[in-house]
């Protein structure tokens, strides 16, 4: 059934929610006649199941409330995936959409010693505007009652700071002391809140991940293989929710 986000939908039964613009369209791409079944989301975890009643002359589709429901897609545990910027785009787009459709609440980029693209504020406006455009296509497509955030941060010391206001900050690192995810997961107890924090290509110089450690992020590894970079988090983050019951 197709989703669409219309934020501060909040109309009661029987009430009317229009579609306009790119979501109207996108109706039309999609060949919805009246009569058929979507859902509006607010994008704040409510659901609402309308049935089309009509197209108007200026482009908008007309849709009739039936049953204003919660969301049941969102995870009992709000995660953050921060992850150093890869050098191909494909690589990071990859990363949106996936740990999007795997229930994190927020994705933030950020650069570290072996970032190895770099971009101009320019071409990172641009990068952020097309993932936010993966992170709502995915929600829409995964049927999350939210779409998640899409930031960056302006560097690895602000990536660790988001990390550790978070009630489990996990520093996923390839080699040295570590613990494994598993046993760092199960020991952890019920946690509301989560930080999952991965490399670029290349990984984190050894002085990173000593940082991390000593501001008290859980520097941990996920077993003997080592992941590219688009692998890691989402990875990461299925091993979250399976843990934590939301898988």
């Amino acid at each position: 059934m197709a989703r669409f986000f219309v934020f501060g939908s909040n109309v009661p039964k029987g009430g009317t929610v229009l579609l306009t613009g790119s979501d109207a369209e996108h109706a039309r791409v999609l060949r919805l006649r009246v009569g058929d079944q979507i859902v509006i989301s607010d994008g704040a975890g409510t659901d609402q199941w309308c049935t089309i009643r009509g197209f108007t002359p200026g482009g908008s589709v007309e849709a009739e409330v039936e049953q204003t429901v919660p969301n049941t897609a969102e995870p009992s545990v709000r995660v953050t995936v921060l992850a150093g910027l890869p050098k191909q785009g494909e690589r990071s787009d990859y990363v949106v959409q996936k740990c999007v459709e795997s229930g994190a609440a927020e994705v933030i980029f950020f650069l570290c010693h072996r970032c190895v693209a770099i971009p101009g504020p320019q071409a990172m406006d641009k990068r952020l505007i097309r993932w936010r455009r993966i992170a709502e296509e995915a929600a829409k497509q995964s049927g999350r009652g939210i779409i998640p955030e899409i930031s960056a941060a302006e560097d690895f010391a602000g990536a660790l700071d988001a990390a550790v206001k978070t009630e489990l900050p996990l520093f996923l690192y390839e080699t040295g002391q570590r613990t494994p995810l598993r046993d760092t997961l199960r020991a952890a107890g019920q946690f509301r809140s989560a930080a999952i924090v991965t490399g670029p290509e290349g990984g984190f110089e050894p002085f990173e991940a000593e940082l991390a450690r000593r501001l008290g992020l859980h520097v941990c590894s996920m077993g003997p293989r080592i992941l590219r970079c688009e692998t890691a988090p989402v990875t990461a983050l299925t091993a979250l929710m399976y843990e934590t019951g939301n898988l």
